[in-house]
């Protein structure tokens, strides 16, 4: 697509940034979602002719409705959808595991995405297509010990992304995720200093990775969950 209007959520992040990197190299007009205007503007800077940071809490879909539409409204359509917005806790067997975090990892990773896709969606089958990446993880594809709550919640991300391409191929929509392992990040890191980062998946690596199922070049690619493990 020349010059794609690309919707990233979670943007201030380390992927957000490496992914608004990849896009901007090919020329997308980007919006840049994030909880606080501040943060995308200590993060990218100011606002351009072709980058637009919109504020939203995405468990608020009122919220993020306002943002797509924002989006609609300036560059005209939606593109490509990037729902990469997520977190992680583990450490207790699924008895043990607290309410609080199995809503906090099923609202950050499942209901995040579910609220952008509502508002972004109808958009693209207004326009006749679009491109959708979610963010699940390598380690959703089969149960492990201690991580039962995460487990599940990228499970479904998993599962969600095979249904809607499932409904939406014929419309021209193409629906896929990225599996990674661990992203190495500043964060990640701090809390594993024996771990070797080198083995771990670098944010631009990833990001090429959802850029090509964002491209063109991935429109016969359609419920694709695609590892991307690094060295690991």
């Amino acid at each position: 697509m020349a010059d794609p209007t690309v919707v990233i959520t979670g943007a201030s992040g380390n992927l957000g940034r490496a992914l608004a990197a990849a896009f901007g190299a090919r020329n997308a007009n980007l919006v840049l979602v994030d909880r606080h205007v501040e943060k995308l503007a200590a993060t990218f800077g100011a606002e351009d002719a072709r980058r637009m940071h919109v504020a939203a809490d995405l468990l608020n879909a009122a919220a993020v409705e306002a943002a797509a539409k924002a989006a609609a409204t300036r560059f005209g359509r939606i593109d490509v959808l990037c729902n990469i917005a997520g977190g992680f806790r583990a450490g207790s067997p699924v008895h043990e595991t607290s309410d609080n975090d199995w809503n906090f990892l099923f609202d950050i990773n499942a209901r995040t995405m579910l609220h952008a896709t509502r508002a972004v969606v109808p958009r693209m089958l207004a326009q006749g297509g679009g491109k959708i990446v979610n963010v699940g993880a390598f380690s959703a594809q089969r149960g492990v010990a201690n991580m039962g709550a995460y487990v599940a919640a990228k499970s479904a991300v998993i599962r969600l992304t095979e249904t809607m391409a499932a409904e939406l191929r014929d419309k021209n929509i193409n629906v896929n995720c990225v599996l990674p392992t661990t992203i190495d990040t500043p964060e990640n890191r701090q809390a594993m200093p024996d771990a070797d980062p080198g083995k771990w998946v670098a944010p631009e690596d990833l990001a090429n990775v959802i850029a090509f199922l964002a491209s063109d070049a991935a429109r016969a690619i359609h419920g694709a969950a695609i590892p991307v493990t690094g060295l690991s």
